[in-house]
């Protein structure tokens, strides 16, 4: 199963959300440089590591955007040790507005 797959479905078992895009934007990022394991290195751009997730989901309401943020994390926290670089996250409740 893909990384992707596998945010999904976790997102999607604990959120419920009404709209869920989870986004592989690696491929923005090729020729960054960052540090894996103490090296230097050029990212290529392949592989599953940078991803945008936007979510509406009830479960955010009366929560602050910081309480949401750590909610996705802390249920990616596996994904991001495992050699997830970067995750931009977009939480909403319903009815509040969304640029996607």
């Amino acid at each position: 199963m893909s990384i992707q797959a596998t945010i999904e479905g976790k997102l999607t078992r604990k959120f419920a959300p009404e709209r869920l895009i989870v986004l592989n934007e690696s491929h923005l990022h090729a020729g960054h440089h960052h540090t894996d394991s103490g090296h230097h290195a050029t990212f290529d751009g392949s592989g599953e590591t940078h991803f945008r997730v936007r979510i509406v989901a009830d479960a955010f309401a009366g929560m602050s955007r910081v309480e949401r943020h750590r909610a996705v994390n802390e249920l990616l926290a596996p994904e991001l040790k495992a050699g997830v670089h970067a995750l931009a996250i977009e939480p909403s409740a319903p009815g509040e507005a969304t640029r996607w």
